[in-house]
Parts: structure tokens; sequence; C-alpha cells
């Protein structure tokens, strides 16, 4: 029973997070907007999952232990390049591109570096969930952000145990962008 437990949970986690960010690429696609999505939450997000994949791929674990990350690395590249292609620039995001290529060697020139770095991962997820609720509470607007990506992710950090924080805040995130859909329906 176990055995099958831990399978599901592994396999479910990386289907779900296989298709995590399509709820939000085609929520901005369809608005044509990236409106209430949080730059600095997305970028924080992008490097908690950067530096998450490198520290798999310098300690040589099995790829089946973190295959969903280079799928989300990759999903959080599409968002970004979407984010700046309806804010009215795509070169905008070429310097964030070059940084995640450049921080990507950077973080194995030592191994203190790569060690910190994961050491500080759990601190970077939850800035990059702190700084989405932080635009959602000022703006008031949820826009285009997606409830369905962020209750996925919360239940890829549900099973995954050691991220009950990060379940806490993105079920906050969800729950905040469904308050602001309400209020942007009475308001109509």
């Amino acid at each position: 029973m176990e055995t099958r437990l831990l399978w599901f949970c592994n396999w479910s986690v990386l289907g779900v997070c296989a298709t995590l960010k399509l709820p939000q690429i085609f929520a901005v696609l369809g608005a044509r907007s990236a409106r209430g999505i949080s730059l600095p939450s997305l970028l924080l997000e992008l490097a908690g999952f950067l530096v998450f994949l490198r520290y798999q791929c310098y300690y040589e674990y099995p790829l089946l232990t973190y295959l969903e990350y280079p799928i989300l690395v990759a999903q959080d590249l599409i968002l970004l390049l979407c984010v700046f292609h309806f804010k009215g620039d795509v070169k905008q995001a070429a310097p964030y591109i070059v940084l995640c290529v450049s921080a990507w060697f950077i973080l194995t020139l030592q191994k203190w570096i790569i060690d910190l770095a994961m050491n500080l991962c759990t601190f970077i997820s939850a800035a990059s969930k702190f700084a989405q609720l932080q635009y959602l509470w000022k703006s008031r607007d949820s826009g285009a952000v997606s409830a369905a990506t962020w209750s996925l992710a919360s239940y890829t950090c549900a099973v995954l145990i050691r991220f009950v924080i990060m379940l806490a805040l993105n079920t906050w995130v969800a729950a905040t962008i469904l308050h602001y859909q309400k209020t942007d329906v009475k308001s109509e």
C-alpha cells in the first residue's frame, strides 16, 4: 500500500507540474494581458526552480527525482516572454534570460555556492509567493492571474510534505485571486 501511494504521489506531482503553468500561460494569452502577474514573483520563482534543478544536476541525483523542474523552468521562461510581450517589449526579457543562463554556470563555480543557494531555495520560493500576494493586495485586481495554476501548485506542495509552507502560500495566493475575481464581477 505504501509503495503504491508513493508511486501515485510521485507521478501525480510530475503530471501536474508538466501542465502547471499552462493555465497561466493560456490566461495571459486569452486576456492578451499580463495584468495581475508580479514580475518579481515570477523571477524569484524561476530563480528557485533554477537553483533546485542545478543542485540536482550537480549532485547527479536520479532524473526521476527532479524531472518536473526542467519542465517548470521552461514554462516559467515561456510565461516570462508572454509577460514582456504583453507589456510591449519582448527584448526586455533578454537580460533576465542571460542572467538565468549565467547563474546556471556561476552556481557551480564553487561547491559552497550551490550549497548556499540550495539552502536559500525555500526562502526564495516563499519570497516569490509574498511578492505575488503583495502585488495582488496593492492592485486589488487579479487580472489575468490563473487560480488554476496556483491551485495546481498547492496540490504539488500538499503531496510533497516538505513544502507545507509553499502549500499555505500558494493557497493564500489562489484565495486572494478568487476574492478579487469576485470583486470584479460584483462591480460590473
